[in-house]
């Protein structure tokens, strides 16, 4: 687990916005998926959520950027999307663009973290 300093370091680069989604978003992804690590991955600029060291045991990632914030999905292709969340035309991962506070405690997103963690559930 990371400590609230080396995150509030690492997200002190964008702008307050971001920093706080962030700091939102962290806070239901540890109360969703139970036992996770968290790991700040600097030269891919984001923070990684996962059972393992494997890829295959990623669940999702947060993507600060200076235009804004992402959920990133491991399988992204694989959930059930029946908000349509998800965007993205890569093989494997879709993501969320997360642009208001609000958007962070919908049904819709929790919804949607919690198939991702059955879906790993269910390929381990």
């Amino acid at each position: 687990m990371i400590t609230d300093k080396a995150l509030i370091n690492f997200l002190s680069a964008y702008d307050e916005q971001v920093m706080t989604n962030a700091m939102k978003l962290r806070e239901l992804l540890l109360k969703k998926l139970p036992g996770i690590i968290e790991e700040i991955d600097l030269p891919a600029r984001m923070i990684g959520y996962s059972y393992g060291r494997k890829y295959t045991e990623l669940i999702c990632v947060i993507i600060p950027s200076k235009k804004g914030l992402k959920l990133g999905f491991n399988r992204g292709t694989e959930l059930p999307d029946p908000d349509h969340l998800l965007e993205g035309t890569g093989k494997i991962s879709r993501y969320v663009v997360i642009k208001e506070k609000p958007q962070i405690s919908s049904v819709a997103l929790k919804n949607l973290i919690g198939s991702a963690l059955t879906a790993y559930k269910k390929r381990i």
